[in-house]
């Protein structure tokens, strides 16, 4: 992605320095804890109460200073909050006749608290309608790069914006409904309503993708594409060394994120992005 100078979303709560980053955690070194994150991302086992139990480098309320790397990384990310607070303010507008109240971005190291749970690396950025803020331990990008086989800009980006997407599906009171009615339902039939959620919000990515297209370098949609593609439920389980369980699926296939990404960037708006009335995901 080509930035430079672009406007910096204010919407950004930064307790980074509050976290341990340092080179050990309890006595882990930082190698070994990345191997603890992937292991509960892979496996889909919550690992933040173990971490929780860790010391973490610090004395309470203690804090640390950033380093030029964080910094970075934290202005990069204010400013892809902020094009996608300029994507859903005139979309509302000209799609909607409505205005949009844009999230808070909550950048954090290690762990943090949320009022849906504990937040880590093991969770992986997610949004919280409790709150209205979006979770996100930046570490998630090398993740994705050297864990899962999403490296780029543009594949970050994606993961920002498919968050943001979930706030949209908030303020639009989609989320409210959908989770209502999971709460009624058994485990399967919930995973079912959950992919649809999560399929709306990559197809919604994907109108933000096609919104900032002035932005995109050649071959940045290709990357947004096989990031999709990677953390595929189907895909993720057969990397985790497990027989892909359908019933199981919370996100969709990666077949079906690419499918649901690339129908909103080629679209371009949100009524494409009807995941809960069509038979084919």
């Amino acid at each position: 992605m080509r930035f430079g100078g672009q406007r910096r979303s204010r919407n950004v709560e930064d307790r980074r320095a509050q976290g341990g980053r340092g080179g050990a955690v309890g006595g882990i070194s930082g190698v070994a804890l990345l191997a603890v994150l992937a292991i509960g991302y892979f496996t889909g086992i919550d690992v933040t109460p173990f971490l929780q139990g860790l010391d973490q480098g610090g004395a309470p309320g203690e804090t640390r200073e950033l380093s030029a790397e964080e910094e970075q990384a934290g202005v990069w990310v204010s400013q892809v909050l902020g094009t996608t607070e300029d994507v859903w303010a005139e979309r509302f507008r000209t799609e909607l006749g409505a205005s949009y109240a844009p999230p808070v971005l909550v950048l954090y190291a290690g762990v943090t608290q949320s009022p849906c749970g504990g937040a880590s690396g093991a969770t992986g950025p997610f949004y919280c309608p409790g709150d209205s803020k979006i979770y996100l331990d930046t570490e998630f990008f090398a993740t994705m790069a050297r864990q899962l086989g999403a490296p780029g800009e543009i594949a970050a980006a994606y993961v920002i914006a498919h968050e943001v997407a979930h706030h949209v599906q908030d303020e639009l009171g989609i989320l409210s409904k959908a989770n209502a009615a999971r709460a009624r339902m058994s485990q399967t039939d919930s995973n079912a309503v959950s992919v649809r959620i999560e399929l709306q919000a990559d197809c919604l990515a994907g109108v933000w993708a096609e919104s900032v297209n002035s932005l995109l370098k050649p071959g940045d949609i290709e990357q947004a594409i096989n990031a999709a593609r990677q953390i595929g439920d189907d895909m993720l389980q057969r990397r985790a060394g497990q027989v892909p369980q359908p019933h199981t699926f919370s996100h969709g296939t990666s077949a079906q994120r690419v499918r649901w990404f690339t129908r909103g960037y080629e679209q371009g708006r949100m009524d494409s992005c009807d995941t809960f009335g069509t038979d084919r995901l």
